[in-house]
């Protein structure tokens, strides 16, 4: 392009860019302004604090969904499961994670509930104060935990934290109890995971067994044992015992 061309393009961009800063001028931009001030009382900061805490609360609450319900044990038997079958990814994560998530929202609910009676409506009807409800709130899910930690669990962390020998479940604190929990319920999910192995890693050697015998060496015992799993397991109607099994373990069934 002739040099003289582009100069002249140079010249009309620098025009355009300066007849424009007026207009821009007028532009109103919004603005965020963080800082501290002075309150007038108290209860501005007592609200900034109630704030902050909700805030906390609600970026924990993926956390305290997965460490403090049922919500381990189910999604950990169910990928066991599959893994047993040899279906690869199938059914896939979001399955497997969708159908944990309503199964504890069941097993969940009478917890739930409690917590709604005794807890939620009479703080939001200024019958308890906020201590209260949070004492009422968090005695339900104590209960929950309680029933399904082992006392060896329990013990460990008590020795772990030098807290005594507690004469009440009342006396163990919540930061003991949660740790235990957890442990518990990977250790339940570990028992039920080499339960449901057993009968498909049977299929598995006999199908194996008999192909080595037949000297077909090279092809896989999967794509023979598949079938018959998924027929074993549809015939005895796999998902129903399965996930009856784990809901009645925790509903105590």
């Amino acid at each position: 392009m002739n040099p003289k061309w582009l100069s002249a393009i140079f010249v009309l961009i620098v025009f355009l860019l300066i007849s424009a800063a007026p207009c821009a001028e007028a532009v109103p931009f919004p603005t965020i302004q963080i800082g501290l001030g002075e309150a007038d009382n108290p209860g501005q900061v007592s609200v900034v604090i109630q704030i902050v805490a909700l805030l906390t609360i609600l970026s924990l609450a993926p956390a305290i969904l997965i460490m403090m319900t049922s919500f381990t044990r189910l999604a950990i038997a169910f990928s066991f499961l599959r893994q047993a079958l040899g279906t690869h990814q199938m059914p896939p994560n979001q399955i497997i994670i969708g159908l944990s998530l309503f199964l504890t929202f069941f097993i969940m609910m009478p917890v739930w509930q409690k917590i709604n009676k005794n807890a939620i409506q009479p703080y939001m009807s200024e019958e308890i104060s906020q201590e209260k409800a949070l004492k009422e709130a968090i005695n339900p899910v104590r209960d929950f935990m309680f029933k399904q930690t082992r006392k060896t669990d329990l013990a460990l962390f008590l020795q772990m934290a030098e807290i005594k020998k507690p004469n009440n479940p009342g006396d163990i604190p919540t930061t003991v109890l949660i740790p235990s929990f957890i442990i518990s319920e990977l250790k339940t999910a570990f028992i039920i995971g080499f339960v449901l192995y057993i009968p498909f890693l049977i299929i598995d050697m006999v199908v194996a067994s008999i192909l080595l015998s037949m000297g077909m060496m090279m092809l896989p015992p999967i794509m023979i044992s598949l079938p018959f799993k998924l027929m074993l397991f549809v015939l005895v109607d796999g998902w129903n015992l399965i996930v009856g099994s784990l809901v009645k373990g925790f509903l105590g069934g």
